[in-house]
């Protein structure tokens, strides 16, 4: 039986601190960039985004659809989410944060498919991979969007 974590609980287990504790920032950017594989970001950024994300989407999705499709339409739906928050700040439609969380989804699901692991490496060198994998799925996403645009 699976003991569901309350938020407090599960950004404590993410941060290694409390919630609103002094280092909980610097603990989330730290655990996030250095983690040893792209899913395992995911694990660390915003704690708090993701558990109501895993509570509310993911985890209902996986009961009824193989594992990654729950995590792409997760990360779908972080995205659509994004950008409607985006959208009535600006009050413009926005699609930018959908195909973008789509791309990262797709890498996360390649990368456990192939046991991409880079745990080896210095915690430098895991941030730089891993910031490379935001920075090209934004590039890929800002391309193919602009092929997209009339």
């Amino acid at each position: 039986m699976q003991t569901t974590l309350s938020l407090s609980q599960y950004a404590k287990k993410r941060n290694g601190v409390p919630l609103g504790a002094s280092h909980s920032m610097r603990n989330m950017l730290s655990r996030a960039l250095g983690a040893k594989s792209f899913a395992i970001f995911w694990h660390y950024w915003n704690p708090i985004w993701g558990y109501y994300l895993s509570r509310n989407v993911m985890r209902p999705l996986s009961q009824f659809l193989p594992m990654w499709l729950a995590v792409l339409l997760t990360f779908l739906v972080s995205g659509a989410l994004h950008d409607l928050a985006v959208a009535l700040v600006k009050w413009q439609a926005m699609f930018f944060f959908t195909p973008w969380f789509g791309i990262m989804g797709v890498i996360v699901i390649a990368s456990n498919k192939y046991d991409l692991s880079y745990g080896a490496l210095s915690w430098i060198m895991r941030a730089l991979i891993n910031l490379l994998f935001i920075f090209s799925s934004f590039a890929l996403t800002e391309l193919m969007l602009s092929l997209l645009r009339p």
